[in-house]
């Protein structure tokens, strides 16, 4: 069974207040788009490797839309 992240596909919405001013922080994707230049067009099995987090979890930015405080969070995924 394939297991996919739900905020990459668009399947649910995360709502997450800011710790510093608490405004609304929003969802930038995966972290692994931010390592370079390239990352966000390789495959996602590949940039999962480099999380070096479990394969039924994927990680997203979230930056506050009123500090631009930045915060990573762990989603779990999905059974497809």
């Amino acid at each position: 069974m394939e297991q996919i992240c739900p905020l990459c596909n668009g399947l649910q919405e995360y709502e997450v207040e800011c710790e510093e001013c608490k405004g609304k922080m929003i969802d930038k994707g995966r972290m692994s788009d931010y390592y370079d230049n390239y990352s966000s067009y390789l495959d996602m099995n590949i940039t999962e490797l480099i999380d070096g987090v479990q394969s039924d979890k994927c990680v997203h930015l979230f930056s506050c839309s009123d500090c631009k405080n930045d915060k990573r969070i762990t989603i779990d995924k999905v059974i497809k």
